[in-house]
């Protein structure tokens, strides 16, 4: 297992404690960044894809801030980037 698989172990587990989770999936894009200044500091490149019914009524700004804020312990040693796609059960698109 690597170093960014058990790290989104720890990730899914932070998220886990704060939200409701309908599905959840964590990406390791790190590989599409090496040579990266911001790769060298050991920090990983994530995607994440999260749909809660608890973005009801939230902006992006606001769903990414909580979920920012629930990673909080994980930046800027782990998370070096983090793309994120939030989404209430409504709002989900087939394919996730």
């Amino acid at each position: 297992m690597s170093l960014n698989q058990d790290r989104i172990r720890l990730f899914e587990a932070d998220l886990q404690r704060v939200f409701e989770i309908t599905e959840m999936l964590f990406e390791d894009e790190s590989h599409l960044h090496a040579g990266h200044a911001g790769a060298a500091s050991g920090g990983g490149h994530f995607k994440l894809t999260l749909i809660s019914p608890e973005f009801q009524g939230l902006n992006t700004v606001a769903r990414h801030r909580a979920i920012y804020a629930a990673l909080s312990s994980h930046f800027p040693d782990a998370i070096h980037a983090l793309s994120i796609q939030a989404l209430t059960p409504n709002e989900r698109p087939s394919s996730v």
